[in-house]
């Protein structure tokens, strides 16, 4: 565990030390407090962005009397989780959610106290630091949510955790207006992390046959509301990358790649993407991407999918088109 899964644990220990097994228990976001659970009682249930078995079962919070885990780093996220457990969750139900301290701010405690009648930030210990919500007041649901933008009719659809909201990322909207130029090398495509499913819609509009993967279970539950709003359809796949992709096997690939794993920031994920997207590629297949105009990620597509020109660019973002030779 690292110092936050470990302050996590503590409290957890410190609330269940005289009831011994507390009954069902829920970790949220931490497989290391997960197998920690496991094996000290009966009743554990995991809800993790990317489980082993990339299944995507809903959160079940029905009648849990302990749930702890992460705190996420968006409060949409934390609003989701607080209004879905409390909602079903044993009325004696104890949260423990812990994070960063520098990453921590009181509108969390105030997220929380939107459905739970008492809400106290533990001590803090090695840097981190746990929110303790007890007395959950069941009430609406209301996420996932949606918003419709004109320009593009499309309905955009989108979980507490889902990247950009229901908005049009401004990355994504100056990839879309570039797609104009595409004349795609063949029918397989790909959004690689299709977040709330803006691309994904786009290229399905346009004929292709999409798939759109994510290793966000709020971005493919996202993404497969926005197709179905807007009559469309895809294959979506929860997935790290493209790990288990055959090569050879896509003719286009876009992406709006992450440049923050959680709250640090971290372009290992995107390079990776970008390497993935050189081995699924087919010969004269090409990788879209857009990206924030200060990284060096030039040198990075030409060494991983090959000739790489600059399609279009604002003061933020760059669009470039990748080819396989």
């Amino acid at each position: 565990m690292d110092p936050v899964e470990a302050l996590v644990w503590d409290e957890a220990l410190s609330l269940t030390q005289t009831t011994g097994d507390p009954g069902p228990v829920l970790v949220l976001d931490s497989p290391a407090l997960t197998a920690a659970a496991r094996q000290r009682w009966s009743d554990v249930r995991a809800y993790d962005d990317l489980p082993a078995d990339h299944t995507e079962a809903p959160l079940d919070a029905a009648d849990v009397t302990l749930v702890l885990g992460r705190l996420p780093k968006s409060l949409g996220a934390l609003e989701e989780y607080a209004q879905r457990i409390a909602a079903t969750a044993d009325p004696s139900a104890h949260l423990v959610l812990g994070g960063r301290t520098r990453h921590m701010t009181r509108s969390m405690n105030d997220t929380l106290a939107s459905r739970f009648g008492e809400v106290r930030a533990s001590l803090g210990r090695q840097k981190s630091r746990a929110l303790i919500a007890n007395h959950p007041t069941p009430g609406p649901v209301d996420w996932p949510r949606h918003r419709h933008h004109a320009d593009l009719d499309l309905t955009l659809h989108a979980h507490g955790a889902t990247f950009g909201g229901t908005r049009v990322d401004p990355g994504t909207r100056l990839l879309i207006s570039a797609l104009d130029r595409l004349t795609p090398p063949g029918p397989q495509a790909i959004d690689l992390g299709c977040g709330n499913g803006t691309l994904t819609a786009v290229l399905a509009r346009r004929g292709l046959s999409v798939t759109a993967v994510d290793n966000s279970r709020a971005a493919t539950a996202a993404t497969r509301a926005t197709l179905a709003a807007n009559g469309l359809s895809a294959t979506i796949q929860l997935a790290d990358s493209l790990t288990g992709r055959p090569p050879d096997s896509a003719d286009l690939i876009v992406t709006n790649p992450p440049f923050h794993v959680g709250t640090a920031k971290d372009t290992s994920p995107t390079l990776a993407m970008f390497r993935d997207a050189g081995r699924v590629l087919r010969p004269g297949g090409e990788l879209w991407a857009v990206w924030n105009a200060h990284l060096p990620y030039l040198p990075a597509l030409w060494r991983a999918v090959g000739r790489t020109a600059i399609l279009t660019r604002d003061p933020r973002f760059i669009v470039t088109r990748s080819r396989v030779s």
